[in-house]
């Protein structure tokens, strides 16, 4: 590695710790009044300041820097094994499937006094959107894998998660149609929120991304080696098929535990990627830590944003995120171009 790439990194890295602190700080004291360090010390002097900023703001931001991390990793870990700077985690069927899960309980519970029992619609209230959410992203990732007969071809895969991510639209369609009233709540998580991330939420998020990064990081060099194609993966005795399905598993995983948790983010997992890589160019080890750090502090600052840009109303997070990375990729294409 030379110089010129040690210090790349070293300034990524050192940008993305003081930024990620001082978004924390500002998290702390984003409240119903918007930004203000006066505002936070007044609201940590009163009756309840240890309730409002240990229970509600603290977990928030916490769970909204650690949703952004496991997108961020997720998308790179998608990337570096489909070979596409435009694949994103939602690829293989998880944010439909997802979609589905939470419509199918929504739905539940709207019908639970006419076409079901009140002790099954008790039990659906109790299995909750968060474990619906996470189930429906696994069995999404799982259709995909049983329609591509495995992970053995990236382009086979690819296409088995269109079909599925269609089939599973139209099918939470058809259930919205049967009960037009999960229609307000499909839409608050297809536009996602961090509005309801609380402790519990975080210690799931961060066993998620304890297990996630660390998979993914040992795997990176198979990564590195996928880049310069199957056939040479293959020379280097790799077992391409468990590698894949590991890969895989883990980017399930993140994703699922991010979609359950947050509701569909747009844009994180396919920007932050391309921001290190362009900052700081490095093999896949350093890419997967970094992507992680970077949609940590890209949602992190999307929450503190919607919170403060029209308080005490909030935007909501993922379509500011959709808005930033669609900008941001929009600048990007019109620069290549005229360059």
């Amino acid at each position: 590695m030379s110089d010129i790439d040690r210090k790349r990194r070293q300034r990524l890295v050192i940008g993305l710790l003081l930024t990620t602190l001082l978004l924390a700080g500002a998290g702390l004291a984003a409240g119903s009044e918007g930004w203000s360090l006066f505002g936070l010390a007044q609201t940590w002097s009163g009756p309840d300041g240890a309730l409002i900023i240990g229970q509600i703001r603290a977990p928030r931001t916490l769970g909204a820097w650690l949703t952004g991390a496991l997108l961020g990793v997720a998308g790179a870990t998608a990337q570096g094994l489909f070979r596409n700077p435009l694949a994103d985690p939602y690829l293989l069927g998880s944010a439909s499937g997802a979609s589905l899960g939470v419509v199918l309980v929504l739905a539940a519970g709207v019908l639970g006094g006419h076409a079901i029992s009140p002790a099954t619609a008790g039990a659906l209230a109790r299995l909750g959107l968060v474990s619906a959410a996470f189930a429906g992203a696994l069995l999404g990732v799982l259709l995909t894998l049983t329609l591509a007969r495995g992970a053995q071809q990236t382009t086979r895969l690819l296409l088995a998660g269109v079909v599925v991510g269609v089939v599973l639209s139209a099918l939470s369609d058809l259930v919205t149609t049967a009960a037009p009233d999960a229609l307000r709540g499909k839409q608050a998580f297809l536009l996602g929120s961090t509005g309801f991330l609380g402790w519990s939420s975080c210690v799931a998020l961060a066993i998620g991304f304890a297990v996630t990064l660390p998979l993914n990081w040992r795997l990176a060099r198979a990564l590195d080696a996928l880049t310069l194609g199957v056939d040479s993966a293959h020379s280097l005795g790799l077992a391409l098929p468990r590698v894949r399905l590991a890969l895989i598993a883990a980017l399930a995983l993140a994703t699922g535990l991010a979609v359950s948790q947050a509701g569909l983010i747009a844009f994180v997992g396919l920007v932050s990627p391309h921001l290190v890589r362009r900052f700081a160019p490095a093999p896949h080890g350093f890419t997967l830590v970094a992507s992680a750090a970077t949609g940590g502090t890209l949602l992190l600052m999307a929450d503190v944003l919607a919170r403060t840009l029209i308080a005490p109303q909030e935007v909501p997070v993922g379509a500011l995120t959709a808005l930033l990375g669609g900008g941001y990729l929009i600048w990007l294409l019109h620069r290549r171009r005229n360059a």
